[in-house]
């Protein structure tokens, strides 16, 4: 009786191989979608500010935080609200 011992290792390299594919894919998916949180939560407007391309108006202060348009300046409101 002969014995496929090379059937085995064949298929073992190849489950391996789609495991790696797939865990590279996973990667992927993952790290651009931490990109795309990152760039979301460093945005002026989602941490409670206004963009405003003349200055803070009276009441706001400059926060170092990014704006969509170039040149804007991130403003949030200081003390109370009235």
């Amino acid at each position: 009786m002969k014995k496929k011992a090379q059937g085995m290792s064949v298929n073992v390299i190849i489950i391996a191989a789609l495991a790696l594919l797939v865990l590279v894919i996973l990667a992927v998916v993952f790290l651009g979608r931490m990109d795309i949180f990152g760039r979301q939560s460093n945005s002026c407007t989602s941490q409670g500010g206004k963009c405003m391309s003349s200055g803070c108006e009276e009441g706001y202060s400059v926060i170092p935080l990014k704006c969509s348009n170039e040149g804007d300046v991130c403003c949030t409101a200081t003390g109370a609200v009235t």
